[in-house]
């Protein structure tokens, strides 16, 4: 099995942060993982995503030209690697900042209102882990609780305070997708 995740969206969403997390679980449950960021020199408002690949056997290289999953948090994002989808393969996307669904047919996708469930929690910066848990849900390469156990085990000391709002978020994004409400 090798699964190759992009997650995409302006500097200051959190896409770099969710596909490390999304890295460090794989490390920890002893699967093959690359992380590899991209960012424009803008630290907030430039683009920003990352590959993270997956793989119970050795990674012959760190670059997915194909992913078989996708988090777009925005427009351009969606724009860019919708046509580069695996057929088969998960998109999800950020309906509270894009106005427009997939046009794609071979793939499975869902809009996720990250945005509206993140500022409900009470911090619209989740929105990150919000799409990460929807689309664990749809494509579950990890497990829940080893997502859990990895943002407990590698969060930064100095963002532990948003340990609970992170889990809540994961949480809430599968249980959209699922088709659950997400509101308080």
């Amino acid at each position: 099995m090798q699964t190759e995740v992009i997650i995409s969206g302006f500097g200051g969403q959190g896409a770099l942060f969710a596909g490390q997390i999304l890295a460090f679980t794989g490390m920890d449950a002893g699967l093959e993982v690359t992380w590899m960021p991209s960012y424009g020199p803008e630290m907030r408002g430039g683009t920003a995503n990352c590959q993270v690949i997956i793989a119970d056997d050795e990674i012959g290289s760190p670059i997915t030209r194909n992913p078989t999953a996708a988090i777009v948090l925005n427009l351009p994002s969606l724009d860019k690697f919708e046509p580069m989808m695996t057929p088969g393969g998960v998109l999800v996307v950020n309906s509270s900042l894009v106005n427009r669904n997939p046009a794609r047919t071979d793939i499975k996708w869902a809009m996720v209102p990250a945005q509206e469930i993140a500022e409900d929690i009470g911090n619209r910066r989740l929105q990150n882990m919000v799409m990460l848990g929807a689309m664990l849900e749809m494509l579950p390469i990890v497990s829940m609780e080893a997502l859990e156990k990895a943002l407990n085990d590698h969060l930064p000391e100095r963002h532990r305070k948003h340990l609970k709002g992170n889990l809540e978020a994961i949480h809430r994004g599968a249980a959209h997708v699922r088709g659950e409400r997400t509101d308080a």
